[in-house]
């Protein structure tokens, strides 16, 4: 097979630092069982939040081969020793950030991630844990999301996770997951059911747990020992156990901007109406089957036509900076959806949609990157390079050669952005 490598460079500078205190509030997930969808297919959709100066790239990983003990360097210490195959991947890079990366596999394996600040203070750790390529390594060498839980968790049992803690969404063409790790080598996961519909803003969302029933969840052994040991449940008093109360940074757990976020995307999908004070549901039927254009939707939202809408339907200025924590934000990098479908020729049967900036003022380019001629793009978005010396790059990415006049589909995006929000209520029509 042809080796291909492309490279989207796609900037933006955005002065935005120090806009959100809460460093938990950051991205938001969903995800559609194929019996929910409206074509049998298994969809996600994300926002990837993240503040500061940067820029996002696109590389397509070809298929390699590895001799016997060639280690990939974890970070702190660690290292680990990659299969003899990896998979064919696309890979979205945000430089310098260690948890802003998408990974599309050649069989349909998804994986994005949301911070999730866990209670745990007295995290184990092997050399330093693992962190940064937890997602690198599940993206590059998993057959089937349910492959991908179990690699997962072998990962933070043998590494421990390097991070207050942070729930990861992975697909693949005929199931979904969401898997909670936890600071140290704690961890469980979830199966979405089929004609279900799952979402999440920064909070663990997986409740009551059953590891007995391994076909819809996976976890630590202990994971509820180890709550009761540390105090964080008490069966005599809290009834049964739940991963998220229990787990979870209870000043997190009760964060508006994370509540406000979960009730909204449920509303507008479910079949059941909610109110805020309400606990929401890990996974729900939908009110119809559910399309792409159903999830882009949801990604451009503000609160429109609620109480929580402070610009009044944008008569008072521009819904992404208001203190309201929204779905659709200024912090938004990227945003994608992608459609994942069991077909026989698998070189379409994973469609990105991607979009850049926020996607309220942006637009989502359908992307194949799996099929041959994917090196055939328009050169106007497509910009070919090699990704060969990314990975070592990415810590410490040079911004000085930044171009805004490219005749780049990102500058595009941008320039529509800065346009909008000159007067948002007027110009966003």
């Amino acid at each position: 097979m042809k080796r291909i490598t492309f490279f989207i460079t796609l900037l933006f500078l955005i002065l935005n630092l120090g806009l959100f205190s809460n460093t938990n509030s950051d991205c938001f997930t969903i995800v559609v069982g194929r019996n929910a969808s409206v074509n049998g297919s298994v969809l996600l959709a994300h926002n990837e939040d993240d503040a500061g100066k940067l820029i996002v790239n696109l590389f397509n990983i070809p298929r390699k081969f590895y001799k016997s003990n060639v280690y990939l360097d974890l970070l702190k210490g660690g290292k680990f020793v990659w299969p003899n195959t990896t998979y064919r991947a696309l890979w979205i890079e945000v430089p310098n950030m260690k948890f802003a990366d998408t990974y599309v596999n050649e069989n349909g394996v998804v994986i994005v991630s949301n911070a999730c600040a866990s209670r745990e203070d007295k995290p184990k750790l092997t050399k330093g844990g693992i962190s940064y390529m937890f997602r690198r390594i599940i993206g590059l060498t998993s057959k089937t999301a349910r492959d991908a839980v179990i690699k997962a968790g072998k990962l933070i049992e043998k590494y421990g996770y390097n991070s207050s803690g942070r729930t990861y969404t992975i697909i693949d063409k005929k199931e979904a997951w969401m898997f909670c790790a936890v600071n140290g080598k704690h961890w469980v996961a979830q199966r979405i059911k089929d004609e279900h519909v799952a979402l999440i803003s920064n909070y663990y969302t997986i409740h009551e747990i059953d590891l007995n029933d391994r076909r819809n969840f996976l976890g630590s052994k202990d994971i509820i020992s180890y709550a009761i040991k540390r105090g964080w449940y008490n069966p005599k008093t809290d009834g049964e156990f739940d991963f998220a109360k229990s787990y979870s940074l209870p000043k997190n757990y009760v964060y508006m901007g994370n509540i406000l976020r979960q009730w909204r995307g449920t509303n507008l999908l479910s079949d059941k109406k909610y109110a805020i004070k309400d606990e929401f549901p890990f996974s729900f039927k939908p009110y119809k089957k559910i399309n792409v254009k159903d999830l882009m939707n949801v990604l451009r939202d503000h609160y429109e036509g609620t109480n929580y809408d402070l610009t009044d339907n944008y008569k008072k200025g521009n819904p992404n900076n208001t203190d309201k924590r929204t779905i659709c934000t200024r912090t938004t990098k990227y945003s994608l959806v992608v459609e994942n479908r069991d077909l026989f020729d698998e070189r379409i049967s994973t469609l990105v949609w991607l979009s850049l900036l926020r996607p309220d003022t942006s637009f989502y380019i359908p992307l194949y990157p799996f099929y041959d001629g994917v090196d055939k793009f328009d050169k106007k978005y497509i910009v070919c390079n090699k990704e060969d010396n990314a990975l070592e790059n990415h810590f410490n990415f040079n911004f000085d050669n930044l171009n805004k006049e490219d005749n780049k589909y990102f500058w595009h995006a941008f320039k529509l952005k800065k346009f909008a929000d000159k007067n948002y209520g007027k110009n966003i029509k």
